[in-house]
């Protein structure tokens, strides 16, 4: 006969079995193999912080958590306030407004080799979309996967594209969750429909917007299918990684280098960047809530 006070944590513990046999063991032994010189298919060797030494003084990997940031913050600023705006816009009253709230998901469910193929024709050097439309202000063909910032900007724009909706969505959801009371007030106080979306709307929003903003957080810092696809499927991020990002060199660390050690090393230092602009996002949120 099972204890009563006990029956409780025996119902919950499948999941807290199953996370430490695929979640805890597997965080545990990669911070245990990025202390080695480990070769899948070679020796092992204790090295230390050797691995760590290495990629925060290599030029390349530098490189790499630039262009990550850099994607980042283009991919993910712009994509918030964009998916803030869509929501509002969806919450008014009008006709067809489901088929509407259902078609900003459609980019979501797209195949991502599908969307790359297609943004690759759009930013196309001699015959892209984009580079036609800028040339009718007189503006020379821009090579997209040459620069950084060109790169960055076409891949961002893919990001952006995919999972606005997703984020429009979920701040719809958190929209139609506020009290119509607190409009209704608003209205008779005389507020306009843009104070009361930035003085009720976006405070109430508060918790929506810092679950999606460490979403997009990690989203945005593991970037690898956009860019990769970007590249026509190499690991390289251009003829010099101008477009490489961290999850890319940690995949390309491991497949191409057979460097599991160095690889391992990789993922703890996107881990803590992750960490560290995930914290940094929170602070800014909420200082910009609380002087509001």
């Amino acid at each position: 006969m099972v204890d009563l006070k006990a029956s409780p944590y025996l119902l919950v513990s499948p999941y807290f079995i199953l996370f430490l046999i695929f979640g805890a063991f597997p965080l545990g032994f990669t911070l245990w193999v990025s202390l080695h010189d480990w070769q899948l298919a070679g020796d092992k060797e204790w090295i230390g912080l050797d691995n760590y030494q290495f990629l925060l003084t290599n030029e390349r990997f530098r490189m790499t958590v630039v262009n990550t940031i850099g994607m980042f913050v283009l991919a993910t600023v712009p994509q918030l306030l964009l998916a803030l705006m869509v929501a509002n816009a969806l919450n008014k009253r009008f006709r067809g407004r489901l088929l509407i709230r259902l078609g900003v998901l459609i980019p979501m469910v797209t195949s991502v080799v599908a969307v790359a193929i297609v943004f690759s024709q759009i930013y196309g050097t001699k015959y892209g979309m984009v580079n036609w439309f800028l040339g009718n202000f007189g503006v020379d063909p821009i090579d997209w996967r040459k620069t950084s910032l060109a790169s960055w900007v076409a891949i961002s724009s893919m990001v952006d594209w995919r999972w606005t909706g997703y984020n429009a969505i979920i701040y719809l959801a958190a929209m139609q969750a506020i009290p119509r009371v607190l409009y209704e007030a608003a209205t008779v106080d005389g507020a306009s429909s843009r104070r009361q979306f930035w003085h009720i709307t976006v405070p109430q929003l508060k918790p929506v917007i810092i679950f999606t903003v460490f979403i997009s957080t990690i989203g945005g810092l593991t970037l690898f299918a956009e860019p990769m696809m970007f590249n026509s499927g190499r690991l390289d991020g251009g003829t010099t990684g101008q477009f490489q990002t961290v999850a890319m060199y940690i995949v390309q660390a491991f497949r191409e280098r057979n460097n599991y050690g160095l690889a391992a090393a990789a993922a703890w230092l996107l881990f803590a960047l992750i960490v560290v602009i995930a914290l940094a996002n929170y602070l800014v949120v909420n200082r910009i809530r609380e002087s509001r």
